[in-house]
């Protein structure tokens, strides 16, 4: 049962571990806008997304149904914990759930900004191009974190009414 419903949650719980690894990298770069020679950095949000995916081995198919996805892959649920039934409608069972977020290593290299103005200073970091990227950044991690807390209040309520 557990890992249905940690399986219902992982791709939201990578999206958003992805994004929160990139907003760290674009602050990186806005307090480095200064430094010489630092080169701005970020990560291709949709290859590092795929990327995390595919190392925890989820059992997805795509749509050609040639290679596995991760989308549904539990965060990791082995035996061990004994659940109690407190009444004859409940099922018994034993599972032990491990938290498995992803490293940022699972997110792929890093790639380094074309600058478009380059400094003189060898600094490659356009504050106003890092801004709009933390803008943006910020916007899909808010909406992914909408879409997530909105599959979690609808699972809550569905529990909740089959009382």
């Amino acid at each position: 049962m557990l890992d249905k419903l940690d399986a219902e949650f992982a791709f939201g719980r990578q999206a958003l571990d992805v994004r929160a690894y990139r907003q760290e990298l674009l602050s990186s770069n806005i307090a480095n806008a200064d430094t010489p020679g630092y080169k701005a950095r970020d990560v291709d949000f949709a290859s590092s997304l795929a990327g995390a995916l595919k190392k925890t081995g989820a059992a997805g198919q795509t749509a050609s149904n040639t290679a596995t996805l991760a989308m549904a892959q539990p965060a990791g649920v082995t035996s061990g914990m004994s659940m109690a039934a407190t009444a004859p409608g409940h099922m018994s069972g034993k599972s032990t759930l491990r938290p498995a977020g992803g490293t940022s290593d699972d997110y792929g290299n890093l790639q380094y900004r074309n600058p478009t103005q380059p400094a003189l200073d060898g600094n490659t970091v356009d504050i106003d191009t890092e801004r709009v990227q933390f803008a943006d950044n910020t916007l899909h991690f808010e909406s992914g974190m909408t879409v997530l807390s909105s599959q979690i209040k609808t699972m809550l309520s569905a529990i909740q009414s089959g009382s």
